[in-house]
């Protein structure tokens, strides 16, 4: 696996304050406002000091996101679901190239088999 795109960024780009919730809602694919808003909450509800204190820990030894970690947003949905789940990432990934093989496999056999209509046809494109 890329260890650099499995790591754990500060998101400056979409921050609000340090880019902390920000990272947290890349990181897991969580939408960024219910990540605030879970923080403010955990605040609130009693973890008062613990929650700022891990929140400057974090923003203090988190790198920032890179500007091309990800090519596009099909490609940092990819990633999110491999630090999810590595294993259901794999097995999508070899059930994608089981149906690629099985649909080659059945084009090289239309095109190998003994087939009059298909040799008409290329005769006639010649």
């Amino acid at each position: 696996m890329n260890d650099r795109r499995t790591a754990f960024y500060l998101d400056k780009q979409n921050a609000k304050w340090l880019g902390v919730c920000s990272g947290i809602a890349d990181y897991t694919g969580i939408d960024r406002t219910w990540v605030r808003v879970g923080a403010v909450i955990l605040t609130v509800m009693g973890g008062f000091p613990w929650t700022l204190i891990a929140y400057w820990v974090t923003a203090w030894v988190a790198n920032p996101k890179p500007l091309d970690l990800y090519d596009s947003p099909e490609d940092a949905k990819f990633w999110q679901g491999v630090r999810q789940s590595p294993g259901r990432s794999t097995g999508d990934v070899r059930a994608k190239f089981r149906d690629i093989d099985r649909r080659l496999a059945d084009v090289e056999t239309h095109y190998t088999s003994r087939n009059s209509t298909l040799s008409d046809e290329i005769d006639a494109l010649r």
